[in-house]
């Protein structure tokens, strides 16, 4: 009973498509959700007791924005990485025949590190200037390639994959994430000079990624 209850469970590519699609826009709206203006801190702390709070000038405006800057900075560099790993999934859905037991749970345990990017996010937005808080950054994008990679892998040796649809469709999805997270180990490396250096480099190239230029060699990935 266990061992046919193994071979028909999670075989349904349509339910965990639909699961995927779920998740990610969960996890969009989470990371727009830590996005907010600090005014009343800042006017607490720049204006007398008496003050009725309102801006009077565009300086004030500009210090706000630089409070939020970090927020707004890990959260364009989120949004790529969750747009670069959805079209990732995306387009391994559409080379899959099918489903089972082993493959949906791999890929439920992609889902959780991706739902844990609204948290590392957070963590990275406040303390953006530790490199604790890089560290683990990286390290949830890290385990989000190397779950995509065992993801199409499993695929292959199970017979899920529709190689006759793309020939060397393994091997391309592969090297389109092996490169780009040896290139983010580089410049989440650079955190040991600035952190910001880092993260800079980082939204480049995941900008590169997703726009891919008409440039060589940054369009060889």
């Amino acid at each position: 009973m266990t061992s046919l209850y193994h071979r028909v469970a999670g075989g349904s590519l349509e339910r965990l498509s639909a699961l995927n699609d779920g998740v990610f826009a969960i996890v969009l709206t989470l990371l727009v959700l830590d996005l907010h203006v600090p005014a009343e801190k800042v006017i607490h702390r720049q204006r007398p007791l008496w003050s009725d709070g309102s801006l009077s000038s565009e300086r004030e405006l500009w210090h706000l924005l630089g409070e939020v800057g970090p927020n707004l900075l890990t959260y364009l560099m989120s949004f790529l990485t969750l747009g670069m790993f959805y079209v990732g999934c995306q387009t391994l859905f559409n080379h899959l025949r099918g489903s089972d037991r082993n493959f949906t749970w791999l890929q439920l345990t992609f889902l959780l590190g991706v739902s844990l990017l609204p948290f590392t996010t957070a963590l990275l937005a406040k303390f953006i200037t530790f490199r604790i808080a890089v560290a683990l950054y990286w390290l949830n994008l890290l385990a989000l390639g190397l779950l995509l990679l065992a993801l199409v892998r499993y695929a292959r040796r199970a017979g899920l994959l529709d190689t006759e649809r793309t020939p060397g469709f393994q091997r391309a999805f592969e090297r389109r994430i092996a490169i780009p997270q040896v290139l983010y180990a580089a410049a989440f490396a650079l955190c040991v000079v600035n952190t910001y250096v880092s993260i800079a480099l980082v939204v480049l190239l995941q900008l590169n990624s997703a726009i891919a230029p008409n440039i060589r060699p940054l369009n060889r990935f």
